[in-house]
């Protein structure tokens, strides 16, 4: 599996009272097992550092913005979330960063597991060597 944007329904008030956007089950490819959010991140901090084993993350920037940076161990690429009806499906064995945030952003991450520090690969180092033996993880 890749890593991608993935748009998220948005419904419009007729009468002009503001937008509502609904993740479901046929939004995302996995079951919801936790939901947290980052906050109150200072522009000048990084969140992240770190890729998955198996667990497949879904940040969606319901407030403000922030850059993503996704590396497959080959390639690195930023993409930046400000939208609230587009969420970025961060797929297993991906080192990511986020960084940029803008004042009062909010970052929703909705997660195919539960917490589990043996799913988390923390040195890049060790990132390097699970990509190495997993080729499947690489992205476009």
């Amino acid at each position: 599996m890749k890593s991608y944007i993935i748009e998220i329904p948005k419904i419009v008030d007729e009468k002009g009272r503001g937008s509502l956007s609904v993740i479901e089950k046929e939004c995302i490819p996995f079951k919801i097992n936790r939901v947290y959010y980052l906050y109150d991140v200072p522009s000048s901090a990084y969140r992240g550092g770190h890729a998955h084993i198996e667990q497949l993350e879904f940040l969606v920037a319901v407030s403000g913005s922030f850059d993503v940076i996704l590396d497959d161990g080959n390639t690195k690429k930023s993409i930046t979330l400000n939208k609230p009806n587009k969420g970025l499906l961060i797929s297993t064995g991906t080192w990511r960063e986020l960084d940029n945030f803008s004042s009062g952003a909010v970052c929703l991450v909705l997660s195919s597991g539960e917490f589990d520090e043996e799913d988390y690969i923390r040195e890049y180092e060790d990132f390097t060597s699970f990509v190495s033996s997993n080729v499947n993880t690489k992205f476009e």
